[in-house]
């Protein structure tokens, strides 16, 4: 088996280039040929699998945390080639949000090349989104709002870790600022006071269980909406994001849906897979299926 191994050597905080030779040694313990590409600046992942001759590799590793990932599913989407191979997860970076629906974290990141060496593969649902004439792809989750914040603040709390953005929740609490926002979805629209939305493919976001019930190959993605609430009361609610019991709330809506229009009076930014691209007005919606992973 021949790889295209994107590594984000910047990851966690540049730990991932410590890692790098042990790694390396760990690819070659269980026989894996691979092209190593080191990732130099932002969006570099994107260019990089988007030219790469996909007909060399039997399978494509994002090696870094969401951000990498969210970079590599553009590149391979991007990718002109007809036939594509399977995507497999090093998780080596800070959130590693999509690691953790395939049974992976960062602490044991060598159960993973073990996944990859496995051949396994499971096809996955994909997200799409259009923001202003753009088009881009996502795997973890889309949030707006409240959520951007934190990932604009978490951002520059990346040498902590996931605490980052437990840190950033509690500093955005303080200046909570609720927003109008309409959601046109396949049977319904809706208009709310809103705190902020994420739309998720997967369960978690970061080490938070934003969305308990999602399943990545459903066919579905799940909308959490949080409407307005108190300082107060978000506070007492937070503790609940870990266990994924915050959907319970009165202020928690949740719908499941092929395809979601977000609008808002003012543009908001977008934050997707811990990223920040796009402003709404934004078209989301679920490709099911659309990509092979490696899996257990």
């Amino acid at each position: 088996m021949r790889l295209l191994l994107v590594y984000n050597p910047m990851a966690a905080h540049r730990r991932a280039r410590k890692l790098l030779p042990e790694v390396e040694a760990e690819f070659n313990r269980y026989g894996l040929a691979f092209d190593l590409a080191l990732t130099d600046y932002p969006e570099h992942a994107v260019q990089i699998v988007r030219t790469a001759d996909l007909a060399r590799y039997e399978g494509i590793v994002a090696a870094g945390g969401d951000g990498t990932l969210f970079e590599v599913i553009n590149g391979y989407f991007q990718n002109p080639a007809d036939a594509k191979p399977p995507l497999g997860v090093l998780p080596i970076g800070t959130g590693n949000a999509f690691a953790r629906d395939l049974g992976l974290d960062a602490t044991r990141w060598k159960e993973a090349v073990g996944v990859i060496a496995g051949a396994r593969k499971r096809r996955v649902d994909v997200g799409r989104f259009r923001t202003h004439g753009r088009q881009y792809y996502y795997l973890n989750i889309i949030g707006l709002g409240f959520v951007a914040d934190v990932t604009k603040t978490a951002g520059k709390l990346k040498i902590l870790g996931n605490i980052a953005y437990t840190l950033g929740v509690l500093f955005h609490v303080v200046r909570l600022n609720p927003f109008p926002i309409v959601l046109e979805m396949e049977d319904r629209t809706i208009e709310r006071e809103n705190l902020f939305v994420e739309v998720s493919n997967t369960r978690y976001t970061s080490n938070f269980l934003i969305a308990p019930q999602a399943r990545i190959d459903d066919g579905l993605l799940d909308v959490i909406l949080v409407n307005r609430l108190s300082r107060f009361r978000l506070l007492k609610a937070f503790p609940k994001v870990f266990s994924g019991e915050h959907i319970h709330m009165d202020e928690v809506d949740v719908f499941q849906v092929r395809q979601v229009i977000i609008r808002t009076p003012e543009p908001r930014v977008l934050s997707p897979d811990g990223e920040l691209v796009g402003i709404t007005p934004v078209e989301i919606e679920c490709l099911p299926r659309a990509v092979e992973v490696f899996w257990r």
